[in-house]
């Protein structure tokens, strides 16, 4: 181990130097709010999505709209690229989302259509 009081880093067991034991605790802090922020955005978007989950059965709507879909996903690819980030990662991702999201709609859907049958034998 070194000295640290030379000004030099403590080496670490597994040979880190404390300074870098340091720095990777700190990035890791940093990912873990972003995850929890990450988080908190999709729940967010979820909210938003049941709501128009609802307004898409109360209307008769289906439950995907493949246009707005493959528009959202040229959006998504291109901000993407602007953030550095690989566009075909956040098109899986998008994708992956997208998914769950028709799958809710569709449960919305069926909910509906079975308060709406059961409405129809009650007749007060």
């Amino acid at each position: 181990m070194e000295n640290s009081s030379t000004g030099e880093g403590v080496v670490a067991r597994g040979g880190l130097d404390d300074s870098v034991r340091g720095e990777l605790a700190s990035l890791r802090d940093s990912i873990d709010n972003i995850d929890a922020a990450v988080v908190h955005m999709l729940a967010e978007r979820f909210k938003c999505t049941q709501r128009v989950g609802r307004l898409k059965a109360d209307h008769d709507l289906p439950a995907a709209d493949p246009a707005r879909e493959a528009r959202q996903i040229i959006r998504l690819r291109e901000l993407a690229e602007s953030a550095k980030l690989d566009p075909a990662f956040a098109e899986k991702l998008l994708n992956f989302i997208i998914a769950e999201v028709i799958r809710h709609h569709e449960t919305i859907a069926g909910e509906r259509l079975a308060r709406d049958e059961e409405g129809e034998g009650d007749h007060g």
